[in-house]
C-alpha cells in the first residue's frame, strides 16, 4: 500500500510537524482549519487545505465526518490525526477505514480498549501488568482521599480534579465531566487514588502489523501543571539511577501493546515511586506531544515510521539503542504566577537565538524547535496555549538542561506574556539538575519562586532608561526639522525628560536629559552613561560595563531584550481617558472566553472569594470569585455570552461601614 497524500487532522504544531516529515518523504499533504485558524501557519504550509466552518473544537476538529469529506475533496488517501481531538476516537478511525483512507494509527480494536480509561486497567491487570485500581465516584469515601478525577475518553490535563474534601467531590465531578464533554465531546469520568508524590514515567511503543514489537524507550513527564506535562525528557532520570527497572517497564509495555495487538506508535503510561515500583495509568493510542525526547535519543523518524507502519512495512529485527540525553519544554502562553491563567492575543515576534533545527530528529548537540506560531499569529481561546516545544540534546542530562535554559533565556518574545521565566528557573533549579523531578515539583519548590522574572528590579530600571533613549532616537530620527539636536533639547536649561512605564512587578518613572554633544543625565542613573542609540537599539555603560539592550516597539507595548533578561514594558500615556476608569469592586475578565455559568444573581449578598460565573477559554474552566464580601449590584453578563479581556463581568459593592452610614 502505497500513500501518496496526508491529510492531519490537526492544527497548529502537530500538523507542521507531520507535514515535515511527509515533504522529507514525497508525500503530499492536505490541512484542514477552522475560522479562527485561517492564517495559521499549518495552513500556508499545506498543499491544500479546506475550511471547517466555525470556531470551536466541536463544530470543526471534532467533526469527523467534515474531516474525511476534505480528504475525499483534496484527493488525499490518507488521515493522520496527531494528538487531541479526534486522535483517540475509535469511531472515527472506522470512518475513515470505511471511506477507503489509509489510517496513520492503530487498529480500531485497540483504541476501542484502551478508549475508557477504566476497562484499559482490567485489561492490563488481566495481562499481567502492575495497576493502580480505579474508584467508583460514588463509592468514594474520606479514607479514599485524595483522589484524582480522570475523564475517560481524553488526556491533557482535560477533565482532571483533585479532590481532598469529600464535600468538593460532586462539584468537582460536575466540571471534570463539563470539561470532557467539551474536550473530547464525552463526559465519562472516574476516580482513582492520588499519590501526591510520583514518577510519571511512560515507555514509547511501536509495533507492525506482522508481529514486531518495540520498547523504543522512555520519558520521564514527571514535572506538571494541572496535571499537563510542561518538561518532559529522555532517558528518565529515576530509571537510570535504578538497575534493571528499564528493563522491567520495556517487558510491561510489551506486554501492553501485545495484549490489544497494537499497531503503529503509542504511549504506555506509569506511576512510579523512588523505589522503582511503578503502576499503568494508561495508554494513549497515538503520538505524544513530547515524543520528539525519543526521536532524538534514539535518531528516529517516529511520523516515518508510522507511515510505514500504516503502509505495512515491517520493523528492523534491531532497535536503536538510546543515546544522549533530551530535554523538552512546552512553552504556554500563561501566567503561571496567576494560577496559570491563559494569554489570548497577538505574537508579535519570536526567534530563538543560534540556528534551531526545526522539526528534525537532533543527530548531535543542539535545539530543535517544534512551533505552531510565527510573527503576527493570534493565539485564541478556542484552542490549548501551547505555542511551541523546545527540544534540546546533548551527550548528557546537565549539558542538555544548560543549552536548552541559556537558548530559552534569550529566546525572543514579544507580545504575550508566557512561561518562559519559570521553565528557565526550573531547568537551572537545583533540584531539576539533581534529576529530582517528581509530581509535586511546583508545590514543593514554591510556585511564587520559581515564576521570578529572570530580569530583577535593577534590570528592569535599566530596560525602562534604554526604552526611554530609543524612543527618543526614534522621534529624532523621524523629526522633519533639526533632526541632529538631541531629544528635548533646550537653548536655556530647562526640565527633564520624562516617560513612564508599567511592567508586571512595578512601575518605572524615567529622567533624563542630553547634552548637545550627547552626553546623558539621568535621575537615579548616576554610574550610567550612553554610548550610542538608536530606535532599536541602545548600547550603555554601567561601571565600565557595556550591555546592548535591543528595543523592540508595538504601540504601547515595548520588549526590551538584552543579558539581563527580557522585560516587557507598558508606555504610560501622556494623558488618561475618564471613560477607561473602572468603578471599585468591578470584576474583569481576565482572559476572552465564553460564560458557562452564573453562581449568584444580581442583588445577592456575597462573601469574598465566592465563584460569581465561570469562564470557558482555551478548553478549561475559569472560576471568577468576589474580590470581597458585598452586595452584587451589577451582573451585565449572561450564560453563553463571549466576553474579551477586560470585560465588566460584575461589581460588588462593599458593606457600608457604621461611620460612613452616618
Amino acid at each position: 500500500m502505497t500513500i501518496t497524500s496526508v491529510l492531519v487532522a490537526n492544527r497548529g504544531e502537530i500538523a507542521r510537524r507531520v507535514f515535515a516529515t511527509c515533504r522529507k518523504n514525497g508525500i503530499g499533504t492536505v490541512a484542514v482549519f477552522s475560522d479562527a485558524d485561517a492564517d495559521s501557519p499549518h495552513v500556508a504550509e499545506a498543499d491544500a487545505s479546506v475550511r471547517l466552518p466555525g470556531n470551536t473544537p466541536a463544530e470543526t476538529y471534532l467533526r469527523g465526518e467534515l474531516i474525511i469529506a476534505a480528504a475525499k475533496a483534496s484527493g488525499a488517501d490518507a488521515i493522520h490525526p496527531g494528538y487531541g481531538f479526534l486522535s483517540e476516537n475509535a469511531e472515527f478511525a472506522r470512518s475513515v477505514i470505511d471511506a477507503g483512507l489509509t489510517w496513520i494509527g492503530p487498529p480500531v480494536e485497540s483504541i476501542e480498549l484502551m478508549g475508557s480509561k477504566v476497562e484499559s486497567k482490567k485489561i492490563m491487570d488481566a495481562a499481567g501488568v502492575p495497576v493502580l485500581s480505579e474508584l467508583d465516584p460514588a463509592a468514594v469515601t474520606d479514607a479514599h482521599l485524595p483522589v484524582l478525577i480522570k475523564a475517560s475518553a481524553g488526556g491533557g490535563g482535560r477533565g482532571m480534579r483533585v479532590v481532598r474534601e469529600l464535600s468538593a467531590l460532586e462539584g468537582e465531578l460536575e466540571a471534570a465531566r463539563r470539561e470532557a464533554q467539551s474536550a473530547f465531546g464525552d463526559p465519562t469520568v472516574f476516580c482513582e487514588r492520588y499519590l501526591e508524590t510520583g514518577r510519571h514515567i511512560e515507555v514509547q511503543v511501536m509495533a507492525d502489523r506482522h508481529g514486531g514489537v518495540w520498547a523504543v524507550g522512555e520519558r520521564e513527564c514527571s514535572i506538571q501543571r494541572r496535571h499537563q506535562k510542561v518538561v518532559e525528557e529522555a532517558p528518565s532520570p529515576l530509571v537510570q539511577r535504578i538497575p534493571a527497572m528499564r528493563e522491567k517497564l520495556f517487558d510491561a509495555s510489551r506486554l501492553a501493546a501485545n495484549a490489544i495487538g497494537y499497531e503503529g506508535a503509542g504511549t504506555v503510561e506509569f506511576l512510579a515511586d523512588e523505589k522503582g515500583d511503578f503502576f499503568f495509568l494508561e495508554m494513549n493510542t497515538r503520538l505524544q506531544v513530547e515524543h520528539p525526547v525519543t526521536e532524538c535519543t534514539t535518531g528516529l523518524d517516529l511520523v516515518e515510521l508510522q507511515l510505514q507502519v500504516a503502509s505495512g512495512e515491517v520493523l528492523p529485527d534491531e532497535q536503536p539503542e538510546i543515546r544522549g540525553h533530551s530535554i523538552e519544554v512546552r512553552l504556554y502562553a500563561e501566567d503561571p504566577a496567576k494560577n496559570w491563567q491563559p494569554q489570548s492575543g497577538t505574537v508579535h515576534h519570536i526567534e530563538l537565538p543560534g540556528d534551531p533545527q526545526e522539526f528534525s530528529v537532533l543527530r548531535e548537540q543542539g535545539v530543535r524547535l517544534d512551533c505552531g506560531v510565527v510573527d503576527g499569529s493570534v493565539v485564541g481561546v478556542h484552542y490549548d496555549p501551547m505555542l511551541a516545544k523546545i527540544i534540546s540534546y546533548a551527550p548528557t542530562r546537565t549539558a542538555a538542561a544548560r543549552l536548552l535554559a541559556s537558548t530559552l533565556a534569550r529566546t525572543r518574545i514579544h507580545g504575550l506574556r508566557t512561561n518562559r521565566d519559570l521553565l528557565v528557573n526550573v531547568l537551572a533549579h537545583p533540584a531539576f539538575i539533581a534529576g529530582d523531578t517528581d509530581t509535586a515539583f511546583f508545590e514543593t519548590h514554591d510556585l511564587e519562586k520559581l515564576s521570578t522574572p529572570l530580569a530583577d528590579t535593577d534590570a528592569e530600571r535599566l530596560s525602562a532608561l534604554a526604552a526611554a533613549l530609543a524612543d527618543a532616537a526614534h522621534n529624532r530620527a523621524s523629526a522633519r526639522v533639526i533632526g541632529r539636536l538631541p531629544s528635548g533639547w533646550r537653548n536655556l536649561p530647562s526640565q527633564p525628560q520624562s516617560k513612564s512605564y508599567s511592567t508586571a512587578s512595578g512601575d518605572y518613572d524615567v529622567r533624563y536629559s542630553l547634552s548637545r554633544s550627547g552626553v546623558l543625565n539621568a535621575e537615579g542613573f548616576d554610574d550610567v552613561s550612553l554610548v550610542s542609540a538608536t530606535a532599536t537599539r541602545v548600547v550603555l555603560e554601567q561601571s565600565g560595563v557595556r550591555r546592548s539592550f535591543d528595543v523592540a516597539a508595538y504601540g504601547s507595548e515595548i520588549f526590551v531584550d538584552s543579558s539581563l533578561g527580557p522585560v516587557a514594558l507598558t508606555a504610560a500615556p501622556r494623558f488618561v481617558d475618564p471613560s477607561a476608569e473602572v468603578a471599585a469592586g468591578s470584576l474583569l475578565a481576565p482572559m476572552p472566553g465564553s460564560v458557562i455559568r452564573l453562581g449568584a444573581a444580581l442583588g445577592d449578598t456575597v462573601t469574598a472569594g465566592q465563584p460569581i460565573l465561570w469562564l470557558e477559554a482555551m478548553k478549561m474552566e475559569h472560576t471568577v470569585t468576589a474580590p470581597t464580601a458585598g452586595v452584587l449590584i451589577e451582573l451585565p453578563v449572561a450564560v453563553g455570552q463571549q466576553v474579551e479581556v477586560g470585560s465588566v463581568l460584575a461589581r460588588v459593592e462593599e458593606p457600608a461601614t457604621e461611620e460612613e452610614a452616618r
